[in-house]
C-alpha cells in the first residue's frame, strides 16, 4: 500500500513464459485489461486494454510486450494508475490469455508461466497459473473501488477455454 493512502493507487502486472521449443509455434501470451462502470460492474467491459489497444484517459499502459516470451525474468508488463481513473469506473479485472496462432494452447503446455501483480516493491500476488493449468485465458486480479472512493486489490483466478477475441467479452462476468 502506499504511503497515507490505504487503497492500492498504482500497481504493475508483469507476465513471463519460456520460449516455445525449437522448431514450434513462438508461445504468445498476454495481458489483458477489462475496465467497468459502477453502474454495470459485471455487464460488459467499458473498454478493453491488450496489446494492440491502450487506455482512453491513460491510466493502463502495456509497456512491454512480448510476442515470444524471450529475455530475462518477466517479459510483458501492463501499469494501472487507479486513482487517476475516473469515478464512474469502479472494477478493472485483469486477465492472461494465449494466441491461438499455433493451435489450442494452454497454460500447462507453456513452461514456466508466471503473473505478478505488484504495488511499487510489494508483491501482491506472485501465480505460476498451474491453477489454471489446462485454460487457454484466464483472471487472475481484480480491483475493486469501494464507497470511499479506494481501490482494493483481490486475487481472482479463474480459467476459461476461449480464444483471446472472446475472452474479453467474458471475463468480468459475476461467478456464481
Amino acid at each position: 500500500m502506499s504511503g497515507l493512502n490505504k487503497g492500492v493507487d498504482k500497481v504493475e502486472v508483469s507476465l513471463k513464459w519460456d520460449p516455445s521449443p525449437a522448431g514450434a509455434a513462438a508461445h504468445d501470451l498476454d495481458i489483458v485489461a477489462a475496465v467497468y462502470t459502477a453502474d454495470a460492474p459485471y455487464g460488459p467491459p467499458d473498454h478493453l486494454v491488450h496489446f494492440d489497444s491502450r487506455s482512453p484517459d491513460g491510466t493502463i499502459t502495456l509497456h512491454r510486450d512480448s510476442l515470444t516470451g524471450q529475455g530475462l525474468g518477466y517479459d510483458e508488463a501492463m501499469t494501472f494508475e487507479l486513482t487517476r481513473m475516473a469515478p464512474r469506473y469502479a472494477r478493472v479485472v485483469v486477465g492472461v490469455a494465449i494466441q491461438q496462432g499455433g493451435g489450442r494452447l494452454t497454460f500447462g503446455q507453456v513452461a514456466r508461466t508466471g503473473v505478478r501483480v505488484r504495488e511499487g516493491y510489494t508483491d501482491l500476488l506472485v501465480d505460476d497459473l498451474a491453477s489454471v493449468a489446462d485454460a487457454t485465458a484466464a483472471t487472475v486480479a481484480e480491483f475493486v473501488r469501494d464507497d470511499t472512493g479506494e481501490w482494493a486489490f483481490r486475487p481472482f483466478s479463474h480459467g476459461f477455454d476461449t480464444d483471446p477475441r472472446d475472452f474479453g467479452a467474458l471475463m468480468g462476468a459475476e461467478r456464481s
